[in-house]
């Protein structure tokens, strides 16, 4: 995913020591007020501590190391402290490869997709946050990966664009050991085996160790340009359309509303949900909200159209979320126009754990970001249904978490 990185205030580091905290930390937000606005926890799923990505595009990797941390805490009863700058080395070495073998045509960039996170789970397996934590290797707590970047995008632009590479004498390819080495001096080695509680493992073995598998999820979204995933197409997949998406990997086609249905119903029974999707509009603020406010009812701002648009993005923010506004009414149809007129992108991974209503009975998710203890909730955004139906590109479910109907409608084994 593309990202749009903030610097947050705080961070919070190291492994939390007891599963009591971790269900605390959504405990303690259970009401809270922004600028009229009072909410109140319906659903919430155990989440462990809010992370920084900090000056990193890696939003994929926190998003998806907190979605597992808590399907670990769920399926275990333990706290994890995953890596995420073991995800994201991996990743970035795998995109790296692809980038040279297509010649460039597959971009590299420190963008990814939920899939590099659970391609990783499955062939490099995951290690604790405190063998590969980030900013280490440059003397921080918190991941800057501008000087990286700039020193390993011409060497893959150099060996996607040369006309025959040079390779060791064991067969490596030269770029690569050069690509690698630069990203062990920012992100430091990854440890070919570790002691964790007192026992020994490897990558792969700490991940068994966890129960998580990658074959308990799946991606899903809902576009009207491909078809449903139901019928002569049922089971069957697309590759949503986004040059972060280069591992080409598939998501099923669902209609809106059972997309909707499914987030709603993972929630009430426990479930939490990894988010990928757009938070470029103004409803997006970063105090806390993120909203889908219909400018046509009588109540909303912004009427006086010569006013309205004299006001700056924050000032349309502040006026969009003073208080609940009408929601306005997202269709298939228009959900896809969004996506095809690039007004709907894949901006952002976060972290969906629960629900709540606000003080007029109005729905919000409980959506745990990655950009440190920021905003009126230190971190938590409080986002509508509707602009959930409108900025999700896709997202990553347990298959558990799936009603039976719509598990056999859409081939979901």
């Amino acid at each position: 995913m593309k990202r749009i990185v903030f610097l947050a205030l705080l961070a919070i580091a190291g492994r939390v020591a007891e599963g009591r905290e971790a269900v605390a930390l959504a405990d303690s937000i259970k009401t809270d007020s922004i600028e009229g606005f009072r909410f109140t926890t319906v659903d919430s799923v155990a989440i462990t501590s809010v992370k920084n990505q900090k000056n990193a595009g890696t939003c994929w990797s926190y998003s998806g190391m907190s979605f597992l941390e808590s399907e670990a805490l769920r399926k275990t009863g333990k706290v994890y402290d995953f890596s995420e700058m073991f995800v994201v080395e991996n990743t970035y070495m795998d995109r790296a490869d692809k980038a040279v073998r297509t010649h460039g045509d597959v971009s590299f960039s420190q963008g990814g997709s939920f899939a590099d996170v659970f391609y990783c789970l499955s062939n490099y397996g995951l290690v604790p946050d405190a063998e590969m934590p980030a900013g280490a290797m440059y003397g921080d707590t918190l991941s800057n990966h501008k000087e990286l970047s700039a020193m390993t995008d011409p060497l893959v632009k150099a060996a996607a664009s040369a006309t025959k590479l040079q390779f060791s004498p064991d067969g490596e390819a030269l770029w690569k050991k050069a690509v690698r080495a630069v990203h062990e001096i920012y992100l430091g080695k990854i440890p070919a085996s570790f002691t964790y509680d007192g026992k020994q493992y490897t990558p792969l073995t700490f991940a068994a160790s966890t129960g998580l598998s990658a074959d308990d999820y799946v991606s899903v979204t809902s576009f009207t340009h491909h078809p449903y995933s139901t019928g002569n197409n049922i089971g069957r997949g697309f590759i949503i359309e986004v040059q972060d998406n280069w591992r080409w990997a598939e998501s099923l086609n669902l209609e809106l509303d059972d997309m909707m249905r499914i987030i709603d119903e993972a929630l009430a029974n426990g479930y939490s949900v990894l988010w990928g999707g757009d938070v470029s509009e103004d409803g997006f603020t970063r105090d806390g909200l993120a909203v889908w406010p219909d400018l046509t009812a009588p109540d909303a701002p912004g009427q006086d159209q010569a006013r309205w648009l004299k006001l700056d993005r924050k000032a349309k923010g502040e006026e969009l979320t003073k208080r609940p506004l009408p929601q306005k009414e997202v269709t298939a149809e228009s959900r896809q126009r969004g996506y095809d007129n690039f007004e709907t992108g894949d901006d952002h991974g976060m972290h969906i754990f629960g629900t709540a209503k606000d003080q007029n009975g109005n729905r919000y998710y409980m959506v745990k970001n990655s950009w440190g203890k920021t905003g009126k909730y230190n971190g938590i955004w409080y986002m509508t249904p509707e602009f959930c139906r409108a900025k999700t590109m896709n997202f990553v479910v347990n298959k558990n978490a799936i009603p039976k109907d719509l598990r056999k409608k859409y081939g979901i084994k």
